[in-house]
């Protein structure tokens, strides 16, 4: 007889919500009762029967994960998976998947830090306004309009969307230097215009463009704090699609207004949404847009799909995919 696991798919609104949850949940074997709700808590009976929770971007807290004793894989549909209280999972026994080596939002998140450096770049945002208000400004404007070409690009994070955004940069003629754990293999730096591992103040300094793409962990919360946004040049624009966290906030908008940093692209906050209180909102050269980087109606559909495939493999008896916890 054919043991029947419950999978509850929470699917938050602003990601498709119930709908995209349930065109999703028919892609699961038929020995599946799937429960979607577009938030932890909305169901509590399916919550305490669960043996796999699949979300995407929808916080599984401690308080979720003990209300849930039949509880064995939490699968974020999403690269991060800094939403799920990781230290509760292991303390039951749980493990959690992200979608990291799908390479699923890795060309839209690129082309986000792509739009957001021109951005940055051409002035594209003050140009705009000051068209609409009927203000010639490109006497004034002009002496800040740069170009990628040539400009350093210092990448924290060369995994699937760190590479993804480097070949872009080669294209640009820009040169590449990264951060992480380790380097990189030596066939795949030549691949990238002969990029180079360095330490990451290293890159702070040396960089015309720092953008972020690292995952938020306790030992990379805050990982461009006042200090380290010091060691930018007053020239330097930071661009950010990974999540908000990972830069003091604060910090930031201290820089910007003192002048000690030319500009920042910022994708992520720390809330989601921002609260009014956000002084980021209110800085000088910045270019903001609401976590759009992997939600195109492309990459949601990639997203879904390595999320479900990973399930669906599990359920079968396969070797999940992208334990993180």
């Amino acid at each position: 007889m054919t043991t029947v696991k419950n999978v509850l798919a929470i699917v938050s609104p602003h990601v498709g919500g119930r709908a995209a949850g349930g065109a999703l949940a028919g892609l699961l074997p038929p020995s599946t009762h799937v429960t979607v709700v577009e938030a932890a808590d909305e169901d509590a009976a399916a919550l305490r029967e669960a043996h796999v929770i699949i979300t995407g971007l929808a916080p599984v807290t401690a308080e979720h994960i003990a209300a849930a004793p039949a509880l064995e894989v939490v699968q974020c549909a999403s690269h991060g998976f800094d939403y799920v209280d990781l230290d509760a999972a292991r303390a039951h026994s749980i493990q959690v998947c992200s979608i990291g080596s799908s390479g699923a939002e890795k060309q839209n998140v690129a082309e986000q830090t792509f739009a957001l450096m021109l951005a940055l770049a051409k002035q594209l945002i003050p140009a705009h306004t000051a068209l609409t208000e009927a203000d010639w400004a490109l006497p004034r404007l002009q002496q800040s309009i740069t170009e990628l070409s040539g400009k350093t690009l210092g990448i924290v994070g060369l995994g699937h969307i760190g590479e993804e955004v480097a070949r872009r940069a080669v294209a640009f003629d820009m040169t590449i230097v990264y951060a992480g754990p380790r380097p990189a293999a030596a066939e795949t730096e030549a691949r990238l215009g002969g990029a180079r591992h360095v330490q990451l103040d290293e890159l702070l300094r040396t960089s015309d463009y720092v953008s972020l793409h690292a995952p938020l962990t306790p030992d990379t919360r805050h990982l461009l704090d006042a200090e380290r946004l010091a060691l930018l040049k007053p020239t330097a624009f930071v661009v950010n699609t990974s999540r908000g966290a990972l830069i003091d906030q604060d910090a930031l908008a201290d820089a910007l207004t003192a002048g000690t940093l030319a500009g920042a692209g910022i994708d992520v906050f720390d809330p989601e949404p921002p609260t009014e209180a956000l002084r980021l909102l209110k800085a000088p050269n910045v270019v903001l847009s609401p976590h759009v980087a992997g939600v195109t109606r492309e990459t949601l559909v990639r997203i879904g799909l390595a999320a479900i495939q990973n399930v669906a493999g599990h359920l079968e008896g396969k070797p999940l995919g992208d334990v993180v916890s």
